[in-house]
């Protein structure tokens, strides 16, 4: 079965949706689902995106099992290192997306982290808190949408461009290699060709450079968005010579393509 590995519901801040009605809509696709719910430690706004794992689990144990899992996706800092490792290891996720939502205590939706700054300044110290962070957490399963800043950055020009960003790509998908923890190939932006065709490039040096797992995720807070692009995003990983998996006790497995 293939699997969108990226979910969120009334556990994360930013979603209304019902785990039922997730489950409902996986169910007439024919998909499995990771419920992946927000935890951003010391997030810039009170309570907010601080997820009661415990609760989270008690909740949704009876909807556990083959077809749909518990992850989470942590929000990583170097401030919050030790107690993300912390979680992450006293509880019994299915899977763990490493995500870069905040940069400097300020979250990257904000226009305030734009402001008076030009692209390339921001767009090197977003990655370079990426790598910092992929780096010490080593605990992760696959690091999260690569191009989160391009769904927010107040430029004419928002995408990711390899050529300009090469180097500090290079070393983050270095390290995810050497690691061999997977890249998320995000659907969120998958409806612009243009994003398509600059992602690609990423995704094939990301082979080029050792790395073999990719994990597919619409990235959904909706019930509409539940496998959203998912089989572009299983094109893309096949051009790229990526196999995508999805993470079941931490381990990764194999689904059947669409």
């Amino acid at each position: 079965m293939l699997f969108d590995t990226h979910i969120h519901t009334c556990y994360s801040s930013d979603s209304n949706m019902d785990i039922k009605t997730a489950v409902s809509r996986a169910a007439d696709l024919n998909l499995g689902i990771i419920i992946t719910e927000h935890m951003d430690l010391a997030y810039p706004e009170p309570d907010v995106f601080n997820l009661d794992v415990k609760t989270y689990f008690q909740d949704y144990a009876q909807y556990r099992g083959d077809k749909v899992l518990l992850g989470i996706e942590v929000g990583m800092r170097p401030d919050c290192l030790e107690e993300n490792r912390r979680i992450i290891e006293n509880n019994l996720f299915d899977y763990v997306i490493g995500s870069i939502h905040v940069v400097d205590n300020v979250d990257i939706y904000h226009s305030s982290f734009y402001e008076s700054r030009p692209k390339q300044e921001v767009y090197d110290r977003y990655f370079e808190v990426m790598l910092q962070c992929l780096k010490s957490h080593d605990f992760i399963d696959s690091l999260g949408h690569i191009d989160y800043i391009a769904r927010y950055a107040r430029y004419q020009d928002p995408d990711i461009h390899y050529c300009e960003f090469s180097d500090r790509i290079d070393e983050i998908l270095k390290v995810a290699a050497q690691q061999e923890k997977a890249m998320e190939i995000n659907t969120r932006r998958l409806t612009s060709l243009a994003a398509v065709e600059q992602l690609l490039p990423i995704y094939k040096r990301f082979s080029e450079l050792g790395g073999k797992l990719v994990t597919i995720g619409s990235d959904a807070h909706k019930p509409e968005d539940i496998g959203r692009a998912l089989a572009l995003a299983q094109g893309m990983a096949e051009a790229c010579k990526l196999k995508v998996v999805y993470f079941k006790q931490r381990k990764p497995e194999w689904g059947r393509a669409l």
